[in-house]
C-alpha cells in the first residue's frame, strides 16, 4: 500500500447506471471490464483501490485517490473512458462519503459486500462473483 494512502482521504463512491432497475453493468462481461480498468488505474496509481462492487445498475467502490489527482476528476475520467469503451450509460455525478475517522473501513466494506445479499442476488456476500479486493488488505 502507497505510503500516501494512510494520509490521504478514503472514500465510499456510489456510481449509478442511467437505466436503473436494469442489468447494464452485467451484461456481456461488462462487470469484469470495470474491475480490469478500476484495477487498472489501482496499478497504475491513479487512486488506491481497496475493494470494487458491481451490482446490476450500480457501482460501490472505496478508495483513495492519488495525492496529486481530485477526487470529481479522477471519478469522472473513469466514468467517460468506460462509457466510450463500454458504451455504458451513467447517470451525470457520482456519491461520494469521505471515511470519518470513526468509520470503519472493515464495516464500510462489509457493508458494501452486503449489497447483492440485500437485493436478494445471492445468498451468501461471498457468492457474489462481481468484487475486487486489495491484495493487501
Amino acid at each position: 500500500m502507497p505510503s500516501w494512502v494512510s494520509a490521504g482521504a478514503i472514500y465510499f463512491v456510489t456510481i449509478n447506471a442511467k437505466a436503473r432497475g436494469t442489468d447494464a453493468l452485467l451484461r456481456n462481461g461488462t462487470a469484469k471490464r470495470l474491475i480490469e480498468s478500476a484495477a487498472f488505474y489501482h496499478q497504475t496509481g491513479a487512486w488506491w483501490l481497496h475493494l470494487l462492487l458491481i451490482m446490476p445498475d450500480h457501482l460501490h467502490a472505496l478508495f483513495s485517490p492519488a495525492p496529486d489527482r481530485e477526487l470529481a476528476k479522477t471519478v469522472m475520467a473513469w466514468k467517460s473512458y468506460q462509457a466510450k469503451s463500454l458504451r455504458i450509460e451513467w447517470q451525470a455525478g457520482f456519491f461520494d462519503h469521505r471515511l470519518r475517522s470513526d468509520e470503519s473501513l472493515d464495516e464500510k466494506a462489509n457493508y458494501i459486500r452486503m449489497n447483492p445479499v440485500r437485493a436478494g442476488l445471492v445468498s451468501r456476500p461471498e457468492d457474489w462473483p462481481h468484487l475486487w479486493v486489495a491484495a493487501t488488505w
